[in-house]
């Protein structure tokens, strides 16, 4: 009051001065805070503001509404979109000027994420929001990671969330870029659980669900996933350009689901669709689409999802570097429309297949597969496989069972070594009928461009 004086300001009133320091206080210590007008909350216009002025362990609610910026979390919160009248969308696009670089991965390369969670001290909730990256003006190679929704060394819930065209403005233009990841976790801190369920994931250039570990091989510290009840469907189904014309030849090999480098968990009841690299042919080695991929990444159970129009259907790849993908249960899984290379493809040793249906492959239903160095010890048994070059391609490797399984429409029930070839009538036009061994699904490697 004495500064007011001197500057020969009117001395507010005593229940002022009481309004304002309450209204302080409820900033200040809000559990709850909402950005837009829709509750009767504490308002921010941003969700940014929101999230900055909130202590940890607060909920930001967000209004139906169009939000142009990029989001960074780094404190215990939840984080979720409100139903309000008749409005339940609430967007966050890019600012108009497009991304920047926000954050690096763990690898060290810049991100360019919308919403950034990063090294929190507790659980973050990112929920009931669309994430859409239209217009996020990334082009070329050397662009920073597009990323949607990027959980960094936290612990946490991604769930009910849309997140789409996460695809460089150019990306027609740069077929290969490793580019356009719509969900990735990453972790190299410690095991952080992280629960990615319920989500619409669509229209994305490189992986639709991602989950890291680090890079360092076989036993480091990664995220422990539950990935489950998501709807997930690439590019190969929406990218058209005005005449028509289906533009995935110019993405990156799509993986619905990518779990690997040393991460853990469960991917569970998904429902993935139409990853497809439209430049890839049956003799083309090692850059092929996956529904969903295991790659360096031991234990991990998939199971009860369903996987049509890919590549290969599901598949569990060692790598020479980052270590192996062993011990993966693939189990009660729906697999239809394989294109080009085989449903179920284990690269690796000691996995259980069991019980799955396969639809219409253009390779084998299920293949034993030593390209990796690996391919022993497995077991595929109580699988129903209706059309397919080989029920199951037996590699070459040791102490496989395979036997008694399901078989229809196939040309042969089982097949010795890694060869098949085409199903009459299923190669793409111009290739030959046979193929030679293609090696494996095309992962999202960190620090590749």
């Amino acid at each position: 009051m004495i500064v007011l004086a001197r500057k020969n300001v009117p001395a507010l009133p005593a229940l002022a001065l009481v309004i304002v320091a309450c209204l302080s206080v409820q900033t200040a210590s809000a559990s709850a805070v909402v950005v837009g007008t829709c509750k009767n909350l504490v308002t921010f216009s941003t969700i940014q503001a929101a999230v900055n002025a909130v202590p940890s362990g607060s909920t930001v609610n967000v209004c139906p509404g169009t939000y142009a910026e990029q989001v960074t979390i780094t404190k215990k919160l939840i984080l979720t979109g409100v139903q309000a009248g008749t409005g339940d969308a609430s967007v966050i696009v890019p600012p108009s000027g497009g991304l920047v670089q926000n954050g690096s991965d763990i690898f060290g390369n810049p991100v360019a994420a919308q919403i950034f969670v990063a090294s929190t001290t507790g659980a973050v909730t990112v929920s009931h929001l669309t994430v859409d990256g239209t217009g996020n003006n990334l082009s070329g190679c050397g662009a920073p990671t597009l990323e949607g929704i990027y959980f960094q060394n936290t612990a946490g819930t991604i769930s009910g969330n849309t997140v789409r065209n996460q695809f460089q403005t150019d990306y027609a233009d740069y077929g290969g870029c490793q580019n356009g990841l719509a969900i990735n976790v990453e972790s190299v801190t410690s095991a952080n659980a992280v629960s990615i369920a319920s989500n619409s994931v669509r229209s994305y250039q490189k992986n639709g669900i991602t989950a890291t570990g680090a890079a360092t091989g076989a036993g480091s510290p990664g995220p422990v996933m539950n990935i489950s009840g998501n709807y997930i469907v690439g590019l190969a189904a929406t990218a058209m350009n005005w005449q028509g014309v289906y533009l995935s030849q110019g993405t990156a090999a799509e993986n619905g689901v990518q779990v690997g480098f040393g991460a853990s968990g469960k991917v569970t009841g998904n429902t993935v669709s139409d990853n497809i690299w439209g430049q890839d042919t049956s003799t083309d080695t090692g850059d092929a689409a996956s529904g969903i991929l295991v790659y360096a990444s031991t234990s991990i159970t998939v199971s009860g999802n369903g996987v049509n129009s890919s590549q290969f259907g599901i598949v569990a790849v060692t790598d020479p570097t980052y270590g192996p993908a062993d011990s993966t249960s693939i189990t009660t899984n729906r697999i239809s429309g394989t294109q080009l290379f085989d449903a179920i493809d284990v690269c690796s040793s000691s996995n259980t297949v069991q019980t799955n249906t396969i639809y219409g492959s253009t390779e084998s239903g299920v293949h034993f597969d030593d390209s990796c160095g690996s391919g022993n010890n497995n077991t595929a048994t109580g699988n129903t496989i209706n059309e397919a070059c080989a029920g199951i391609l037996l590699g070459t490797g040791t102490s496989n069972t395979s036997t008694p399984n399901n078989f229809f429409d196939v040309t042969n029930t089982t097949l010795s070594g890694d060869v098949c070839p085409a199903v009459v009538g299923s190669a793409k036009a111009g290739e030959p009928s046979g193929k030679q061994r293609v090696l494996r699904p095309s992962p999202y490697r960190p620090g590749r461009r």
